[in-house]
C-alpha cells in the first residue's frame, strides 16, 4: 500500500481573511472547552439542585462524551466533501442551542438530553475547525496557527474551574450551576454572527448527483466534485465506525456502574474490522470511502495518531489523580485541588505558542523534548507525594512539578496536531483531524479507566494514598515511554525520507 499522493501543495495564494476565521476557530474551541471544564466544577451543586442520582451525574460527562467521540469521523469526512464552514456553524449553533436548553433544565433527564446534543455539537464543529487550519495556512504559518489554537486549550483548562467557581459562587445553589451553561450563549451567538459574515461562500456544497468516472483505487487527492453524489458520504461506513467506536468507548464510561458492558469490547473490534473491510472494498470497487486507509501509509500520518492517542492515554489521567490525592488523600478542598493545575495550564498556553512557531524548523524534535518534560514531571511529582507521605515536603511543591507537565502539554499536542497531519491531502483533512481526536478520545476514556482502576486496586492493598497515587503516576511514565519511542521512529523515518530524496 503506497500513501496517498498529496495535492495543492505546488502554489498556494493565502486567504487575506485567514486570519480573522482562526480567530473565529478560536473563540469557539474556547468556548468548548470552558463548557467541558465548568461543568466538572459544577456536578456537586447540579446534584444538589435537581436532586440527581449518581448514575445522572455519570451520564452528564459520559454523555457528551460519547456522542462527541461517535460522530467526530464522519463529521469531519462530511466537511471535507459538503464545506467545513456550514457544517463547523450548524455544531456552533446546535452547542449554543443545547447549553440554553441545560442551562434551563427542569430535571435530570432533560440536562442529560441536552448534553447529548452538546456532545454532537462538538464532534460536528472540531473536525471542522482542525480541517480549516489546514485549508487556510501552511508551511510556518500552519505551525503558528496550531500554536495559537494550543494556547486557546491551555487558557481555556486554566481558567474554566476558576470561572466556573465564580459563577456557581454569584448563583448560587440553583442558579450558579445554570449559568456555567449559559455562560457560551452570548460567545456562541457572536460567532455565529462573525461567522456568517466572514466565512467564504458557499458555506454548504451539496455533492455532485451527476456520477463522475472514478479510476478504480482512486486516490484520496480526488477533487470532491469527481465523487458520485451523496454516495460520497459513505453512510455504512459512517454507521460501522460509529457504532465500533460507541462500542469501544461505552464500557470504560460506564464500567463502574455497568460491569456487562465490557461485553461489548469484542463486538466494538468486530464492528472495527467490518468497518476496514468495508472502506478496503469501498475504495476497489473505484468508490470515495469515509477514510482513504492508505493515508495511514504516511509513516508522519501513522505516527503522529499513535503519539497522541498513547500521550492522551496517559497524561489525561494526571488531573485526575491529582484531584482524588488532594481531596481524599490530603483532606483539602476543590477550590484548593483547582489551585494545582493553574501553573501547568497557563505554562502549556505559552508553550503552545513558543512551540508553534518552531514547529516546522525543529520537527518532531520539539515533540521528543515535551515527552521528556512530561518524564521530568511525573518522576518529580512522585517524589513529592512520597516525601509528603513523612512530611518530609509540603504538597505545595506540586504546583512546580506539575508545571513540567504543562509545559510538555504546550510542546506535544499542537506541534504533534501539526506534524501528523502535514502530509495528509487537503481533501481529507477534516475526515483524518477527526480520526486523530477519535484516538484522543479513546486514549483518554481508557487510560481514565485504566489507571484509576489501578489506583483503587492499590488502595484495596490498604495502601496509602501517596503509595496508590504514585503507583499511578509510574503507570503514565511507562505510557509515555512507548509514546517516546514512536516519536524516535517517525523522526527517524523523516530522516530517510529525506535522504531518498537527496539520493534520487
Amino acid at each position: 500500500m503506497s500513501p496517498p499522493p498529496s495535492r495543492s501543495r505546488t502554489s498556494h495564494r493565502p486567504d487575506p481573511g485567514r486570519w480573522r476565521i482562526l480567530a473565529i476557530l478560536l473563540t469557539t474551541i474556547f468556548m468548548s472547552l470552558i463548557g467541558v471544564s465548568i461543568v466538572n466544577v459544577a456536578l456537586p451543586s447540579i446534584q444538589t439542585s435537581l436532586n440527581a442520582t449518581q448514575s445522572d451525574i455519570q451520564w452528564v460527562l459520559s454523555g457528551y462524551a460519547l456522542t462527541f467521540g461517535v460522530v467526530l469521523v464522519a463529521a469531519g469526512r462530511a466537511g471535507d466533501l459538503m464545506g467545513r464552514g456550514g457544517l463547523f456553524l450548524i455544531g456552533v449553533a446546535l452547542f449554543t442551542l443545547s447549553s440554553i436548553a441545560a442551562g434551563l433544565a427542569p430535571d435530570a433527564a432533560w440536562l442529560n438530553g441536552a448534553r447529548f446534543v452538546q456532545g454532537i455539537g462538538s464532534g460536528l464543529l472540531n473536525p471542522q475547525g482542525l480541517g480549516m487550519i489546514q485549508h487556510y495556512f501552511r508551511g510556518a504559518e500552519r505551525g503558528r496557527a496550531f500554536g495559537y489554537f494550543g494556547t486557546a486549550v491551555g487558557f481555556s483548562v486554566a481558567i474554566g474551574p476558576v470561572l466556573g467557581g465564580v459563577l456557581i459562587e454569584l448563583g448560587g445553589l440553583h442558579l450558579g450551576w445554570r449559568l456555567t451553561f449559559l455562560v457560551n450563549v452570548p460567545i456562541g451567538i457572536a460567532v455565529l454572527i462573525l461567522g456568517l459574515k466572514w466565512f467564504p461562500r458557499p458555506l454548504i456544497q451539496l455533492p455532485s448527483r451527476t456520477p463522475a468516472p472514478v479510476q478504480r483505487g482512486g486516490t484520496p487527492g480526488a477533487p470532491p466534485a469527481a465523487r458520485a453524489g451523496w454516495r460520497s458520504l459513505d453512510p455504512i461506513g459512517s454507521l460501522l465506525l460509529g457504532l465500533a467506536v460507541l462500542s469501544f468507548l461505552y464500557p470504560f464510561v460506564e464500567s463502574r456502574s455497568a460491569p456487562l458492558t465490557w461485553a461489548l469490547l469484542p463486538l466494538g473490534l468486530l464492528l472495527a474490522a467490518l468497518w476496514v473491510w468495508w472502506e478496503r472494498r469501498t475504495v476497489s470497487r473505484g468508490g470515495s470511502p469515509m477514510v482513504d486507509l492508505r493515508i495511514f501509509a504516511t509513516p508522519s500520518f501513522s505516527n503522529g495518531v499513535l503519539i497522541m492517542a498513547l500521550y492522551f492515554l496517559g497524561t489525561t489521567s494526571v488531573w485526575v489523580l491529582v484531584a482524588l490525592y488532594v481531596q481524599e488523600g490530603l483532606d483539602m478542598s476543590a477550590l484548593q485541588s483547582g489551585l494545582f493545575g493553574i501553573p501547568a495550564a497557563l505554562l502549556s498556553s505559552w508553550a503552545a505558542d513558543w512551540a508553534g512557531r518552531r514547529v516546522m524548523a525543529y520537527g518532531r524534535k520539539i515533540v521528543i523534548g515535551g515527552l521528556f518534560l512530561a518524564l521530568a514531571g511525573l518522576g518529580l511529582s512522585m517524589g513529592v507525594i512520597l516525601l509528603q507521605a513523612y512530611d518530609l515536603l509540603s504538597a505545595w511543591w506540586l504546583l512546580l512539578t506539575l508545571s513540567f507537565i504543562g509545559l510538555a502539554q504546550g510542546f506535544v499536542i499542537s506541534p504533534n496536531q501539526a506534524l501528523t497531519l502535514m502530509d495528509v491531502p487537503l481533501d481529507y483533512a477534516g475526515s483524518s483531524g477527526a480520526i486523530m481526536q477519535t484516538g484522543q478520545r479513546i486514549g483518554t476514556s481508557v487510560g481514565i479507566a485504566m489507571i484509576t482502576a489501578t489506583v483503587f486496586w492499590t488502595l484495596d492493598g490498604s495502601t496509602s494514598w501517596h503509595l496508590a497515587t504514585a503507583t499511578g503516576f509510574g503507570v503514565i511514565s511507562v505510557i509515555i515511554v512507548i509514546a517516546l519511542a514512536f516519536a524516535y521512529k517517525d523522526q527517524r523515518d523523516r530522516r530517510k525520507h529525506e535522504q531518498a530524496i537527496i539520493a534520487n
